[in-house]
């Protein structure tokens, strides 16, 4: 670790181009003890090392970070640029849009709040408004030990008598204060800082006793009859952030306790959110491997939950931690009440968030009703981004070059494949007497090794009529050959493919019986 933390401050100070001397007189220690630090020769103290990461205007994890140090040494100027321009797009979409944020009350137990606070800060800097919705469960279970109270627990909830209820409204007005005086914090210390945040609270949920649940009376736990959307609307309308605890209140002044994973889904429901994000304790949802799914379906999930619920689960199936499950559930709720995407992110890995929301690859798990990928002909509006596409390929001697012209000439001939709204890749397929060309054969690098290039293939495979397909490749016959393709003579070639066979590309030929 040392050693890692030895090269990274090195670096950033020779990027920086500061020497030795002017950063040791920055930081008030003698230059031999800083030559020293960064053979490695001594340790870096905490202090010390908080104190030049603020010189150096960088966050002190990127010293135990190995991804922003590898990026570093790369070009991290060029990677920000790069990125910064990556996440223009996502910034523009989601302009206005309605976010609904959970998250668990071990995120306040683990002191994490501050970290996803300062990402939160950021996102209503970017104009998103924000819905928070905070449990207090862990809260709660450690106020019922030191007071020597215990609560039964009936499907995994929590049985709420008088007794449990006093002590959820006083840990609840705690944390929801914690949380609120967090927010609103000048966040000296985070890139927000200076930023005016208001957090705003309400009445917003009318409830009702859940009854009997396998014959136990549930007592004070509820569960929600009614939101007041309008209400959370005018204040999402006035630029604030909106706070709300899993409490309920009846017509008659009762109150009850509520589950704020179903809670989140409730109200994102109710306001017609663009998004649900619920913080889990994991990546997301896991393979049986410890692999992350980055997006899953509806029915998808529906078959995970009956799997982990029978135990019946294959062992090549999804998988995600029993405490995780009712969030899954909930997801599942939410998207039922037409909430288009709801993701599932860690809470211990920092910036999940925002790595989640503003690059193409994610952090965690997304829920939708259907596949994120589309498939389809290929339509005017695609003629820009199909060329982006071809366009470095063609530089690179990949493909044939194609201008815009030519792109729209054969526009009937090409079919693309969107994901998440956004144009990834492109094909086009050209028939001949007995053969189909496929050509143009193209997926975004940021998508690449994700099945995306397998499932437009696929796709091609089906609509071809002819008997065989064939492709001419300089640099992709490997990929090819794994799907079942083999190479054949040019003179195999339809005579009127052959006769525009350009010789110097030297374009190896393979063929495919469908």
């Amino acid at each position: 670790m040392q050693n890692k933390i030895s090269k990274t401050l090195k670096f950033l100070r020779k990027e920086q181009k500061l020497t030795l001397v002017k950063l040791a007189e920055k930081a008030g220690i003698n230059t031999s003890s800083l030559s020293r630090i960064e053979r490695g020769e001594i340790n870096l103290s905490v202090d010390l090392l908080e104190k030049i990461a603020k010189i150096l205007n960088v966050s002190p994890h990127i010293f135990f970070d190995a991804t922003p140090f590898q990026q570093s040494l790369s070009g991290s100027r060029n990677s920000f640029v790069e990125h910064f321009r990556l996440s223009a797009k996502f910034i523009y979409q989601f302009n206005k849009k309605i976010f609904v944020i959970a998250f668990g009350g071990e995120v306040l137990k683990d002191e994490q709040l501050k970290q996803i606070s300062h990402d939160i800060n950021l996102l209503h800097s970017l104009n998103i408004k924000l819905v928070l919705i905070h449990g207090i469960r862990p809260h709660i279970d450690n106020k019922l030990i030191s007071t020597k109270n215990s609560t039964q627990l009936v499907r995994n909830q929590r049985v709420t008598d008088k007794k449990a209820l006093e002590h959820i409204i006083e840990v609840n007005g705690r944390i929801h204060t914690e949380i609120e005086a967090t927010l609103s914090s000048s966040m000296s210390d985070s890139p927000m800082a200076g930023s005016d945040i208001k957090v705003s609270s309400g009445n917003f949920i009318t409830a009702r006793p859940i009854g009997v649940i396998d014959g136990v009376d549930m007592q004070f736990t509820g569960q929600i009859r009614k939101v007041d959307n309008n209400a959370i609307l005018d204040k999402l309308s006035n630029n604030e952030i909106v706070l709300i605890s899993p409490l309920g209140f009846s017509p008659v002044g009762e109150i009850f306790n509520l589950s704020y994973e179903q809670t989140a889904a409730y109200i994102a429901g109710a306001i017609k959110a663009d998004k649900l994000i619920y913080f889990v304790d994991s990546d997301g949802v896991l393979n049986k491997r410890g692999e992350l799914i980055p997006e899953m379906t509806t029915q998808k999930a529906e078959n995970l939950i009956r799997n982990i619920e029978t135990k019946s689960s294959p062992e090549d199936a999804a998988y995600i931690s029993y405490k995780d499950l009712n969030i899954l559930k909930s997801s599942l709720s939410a998207i039922k009440q037409n909430v288009e995407k709801v993701h599932l992110i860690n809470r211990n890995t920092n910036g999940s968030l925002i790595q989640e929301l503003y690059t193409d690859k994610g952090s965690g798990t997304i829920l939708t009703e259907y596949a994120l990928e589309k498939i389809r002909s290929a339509s005017f509006r695609d003629i820009k981004a199909i060329h982006q596409l071809i366009e470095p390929l063609g530089k690179s001697g990949a493909l044939l070059s194609r201008a815009n012209e030519k792109i729209e000439q054969d526009l009937d001939n090409f079919i693309v494949i969107e994901h998440n709204h956004n144009l990834i890749g492109c094909v086009a397929l050209y028939p001949y007497k007995n053969m189909t060309e496929i050509a143009c054969f193209v997926i975004h690098p940021n998508y690449q090794k994700q099945g995306f290039g397998m499932k437009l293939l696929n796709y091609c495979e089906k609509k071809i009529q002819s008997e065989y397909a064939f492709i001419l490749t300089t640099q992709s016959e490997h990929w090819f050959i794994e799907k079942g393709f083999s190479e054949a003579h040019t003179d195999s070639m339809p005579s009127k493919r052959r006769k525009i066979y350009q010789i110097e590309r030297n374009s190896k030929f393979f063929t495919k019986r469908l």
